[in-house]
């Protein structure tokens, strides 16, 4: 089984006796451990391809210590400029301008090339999806107030995100070599959500579901990133169509009771402390962590996908690095 096929089938929840493993670095860890992971763990193929410069260093670290999915770019857009002062409290009147970026067949290419090379699932990550690309126009809090005080100005501002993102989903997801898209927006605080639960039901639910809908009609499988605690909105993105949930704090969600209430619809991806256990704890004690976290929630079918609950920071040792990718391994065996 091709590690492709192993999280498409730890997405459908059969269970195949592998727990499939995904760890990535943080931008600002990537020089830092990337080029050693490369080399410790890099086969002769990984290694030419680097040197090549067919690979990116996130591409061929993460292709060399055996992640099951591969992180991969894709054209997407940004704000360009704004008609008005978006700083301001008070809401403003018009929308602004905004710019695409990225080639469309430079990325075909590259992915064709991934796809014909290598083995892993292709997963397009786009970080600041839908509610974080809101509140980088106007600032959290001003957003946040625009939420309770000014909520036609916040639909419009939504709605306008989401348009823009249902034409370039359908641009790039027509390639036959992307697997899944991560659309990110973090929604909670380890207290809870950033808003009120019938907020985020009135303004964000039905975007959501629009882009989930879209990517399942093409073929492709939706996850989503939202740190924090975001369990009273779960019931909703499992009815939606989430299909991978990343990437489920521990510090604020009970990892027990999520696999309970949740585990036969939402497969996990995350879970092992990047607040405490591996930036703190010795490399037993990662290992420790890992397989207790492994085995809670690849149980009943699978449903798991071993990964951190952040992108690895500079604060985490390499030896408990090597920790978490080593134990992980056991489980592909």
């Amino acid at each position: 089984m091709t590690r492709r096929e192993l999280i498409k089938q730890t997405l459908a929840h059969k269970g195949t006796g592998q727990v499939p493993y995904t760890i990535i670095l943080a931008p600002e860890s990537n020089a830092l451990y990337g080029p050693k992971l490369i080399e410790r763990y890099g086969n002769d193929l990984v290694k030419k391809e680097f040197e090549a410069g067919r690979l990116s260093l996130v591409e061929a670290y993460s292709l060399a210590i055996g992640n099951c999915m591969l992180y991969v770019n894709a054209p997407w857009w940004g704000w360009h400029s704004y008609p008005e002062d978006y700083s301001t409290e008070e809401a403003p009147t018009l929308l602004p301008y905004t710019v695409g970026y990225g080639s469309y067949s430079d990325s075909f290419n590259h992915w064709k090339y991934l796809r014909e090379t290598f083995d892993a699932y292709q997963l397009v990550t786009i970080w600041g999806s839908h509610f974080e690309k809101a509140y980088f126009a106007r600032g959290l809090e001003n957003f946040l107030a625009d939420i309770a005080g000014e909520p036609e100005f916040a639909a419009r501002l939504l709605n306008m995100i989401i348009r823009k993102n249902m034409v370039m989903l359908e641009n790039f997801l027509v390639s036959p070599d992307i697997d899944g898209v991560l659309l990110g927006s973090d929604w909670g605080t380890q207290r809870g959500l950033l808003m009120s639960p019938q907020s985020w039901t009135n303004l964000i639910r039905e975007g959501e579901r629009m882009e989930y809908e879209l990517v399942h009609r093409m073929k492709k499988d939706v996850f989503v990133h939202s740190c924090g605690k975001i369990d009273a909105i779960l019931p909703d993105l499992c009815e939606i169509g989430v299909d991978g949930l990343n990437p489920v704090q521990p510090e604020c969600m009970d990892l027990a009771e999520l696999k309970e209430k949740y585990g036969d619809t939402l497969t996990y991806f995350g879970g092992i402390s990047t607040q405490q256990i591996l930036p703190n704890g010795t490399p037993d004690e990662v290992r420790r962590e890992t397989r207790r976290v492994v085995e809670l929630m690849s149980k009943n079918g699978g449903g798991y996908i071993t990964a951190p609950s952040q992108e690895i920071m500079p604060d985490v040792p390499y030896e408990n690095l090597i920790a978490l990718i080593d134990t992980a391994k056991e489980y592909m065996e």
